[in-house]
């Protein structure tokens, strides 16, 4: 075995962990989107919203003109008030999360390197799901905003919409990472074949 595989194992995992602190922070926080009505004049109250996988908040704000162009509303903390959509998705990536998390943790005991394999296939579904899940969320957004019906006509993502991506970009390249150092060496010499590499415990 390389003696640098263990090394190689256990950084990736601590990048993966980032990741899937990133993944839990974008499910469970309701700061994807920030949505503000146009403002036609001061001195009125307005209706701000920010919501997450899980709820859409709204608070009806007062707005006081303070010398800017722009008439929107915010800044905004709120409490929740009723759920929306591509929950299920993030589900799913947090369970693919949690299942390659375990299947690294069996690898460190008894030698067990064969389970990183299904470990890094894991940790790349629920960086997919998850980006899958950041494109609903995007197309939630712009059918919200286009609707006729609703007041809302400005957006920005926020904080957990980033958390998100960053947690794609980790779970996917590390995934990928980790199954390229699962994988047993392969011959460097001609003279070398497949059988001449250290046998997988």
């Amino acid at each position: 075995m390389d003696d640098s595989k263990p090394l190689k194992v256990r950084l990736t995992f601590s990048i993966i962990l980032v990741g899937i602190s990133l993944l839990f922070a974008a499910v469970v926080t309701d700061h994807w989107a920030v949505l503000s009505p146009k403002v036609e004049e001061f001195n009125a109250t307005c209706e701000a919203a920010h919501f997450g996988l899980w709820r859409l908040c709204t608070k009806r704000i007062y707005v006081q003109e303070q010398g800017t162009k722009e008439k929107v509303c915010g800044p905004i903390s709120l409490p929740g008030e009723y759920s929306i959509s591509a929950a299920a998705i993030a589900i799913f990536s947090v369970g693919f999360a949690i299942i390659g998390t375990i299947c690294v943790l069996l690898s460190f005991r008894k030698k067990r390197d064969y389970l990183l394999k299904p470990a890094s296939m894991f940790y790349t579904f629920a960086g997919l799901c998850i980006i899958i899940s950041v494109e609903v969320m995007r197309q939630s957004v712009k059918r919200m905003i286009d609707s006729e019906d609703t007041v809302w006509i400005e957006y920005s993502y926020s904080w957990s919409f980033a958390c998100a991506c960053a947690a794609f970009v980790l779970l996917f390249v590390c995934g990928i990472a980790l199954l390229l150092i699962a994988l047993p060496r392969f011959p460097q010499n001609p003279w070398e074949t497949c059988m001449d590499a250290e046998p997988e415990h």
